[in-house]
C-alpha cells in the first residue's frame, strides 16, 4: 500500500519586474522526501519558466538553490526570509520567467527577497 501525502500550497504571489515574471510558492512540508516531488510538479506546471530557485527548512535539514541564477542572488534571499521569520517545515520556490532585460545582481536579489517576503503577508 502506497502512502499518499498531500502537498500543501500555503500561499502564492506573483510580480512582474522589468518584464520578468516572478511567481512565489510557499509550501508546508513535513518530510524531506516531499521536496523533489513538489519541485518536479512545479517544473511541470511552469514548464516554460527559466529558473526555479528555492530554499527549505525541515528541522535541521536546510538547503538553498540559485538554479542557474548568479551565485547567492536567489536561494540565499529566500533562505534568509525563512530564517528571519523562524519558519520550519517550509519550502519556498520562486518561479522566474526571464523577460529579456537583465536586472543586475542587486535588483535580482531584491526581487527574489521581496517575492519570498510577500508570501508571508
Amino acid at each position: 500500500m502506497k502512502l499518499v501525502i498531500k502537498l500543501q500550497l500555503i500561499n502564492k504571489r506573483e510580480f512582474i519586474i522589468k518584464k520578468s515574471r516572478f511567481i512565489g510558492l510557499y509550501y508546508q512540508v513535513n518530510d524531506i522526501n516531499q521536496i523533489d516531488e513538489i519541485l518536479n510538479n512545479v517544473k511541470k506546471e511552469y514548464k516554460k519558466a527559466h529558473h526555479f530557485p528555492y530554499a527549505y527548512k525541515i528541522g535541521n535539514n536546510i538547503k538553498k538553490s540559485d538554479d542557474k541564477e548568479p551565485s547567492n542572488t536567489a536561494g540565499m534571499p529566500i533562505y534568509n526570509i525563512i530564517i528571519k521569520n523562524n519558519l520550519d517545515n517550509v519550502l519556498i520556490i520562486i518561479v522566474r520567467y526571464y523577460g529579456g532585460i537583465k536586472l543586475g545582481v542587486g535588483p535580482l536579489a531584491r526581487a527574489y527577497l521581496n517575492t519570498a517576503n510577500s508570501l508571508l503577508n
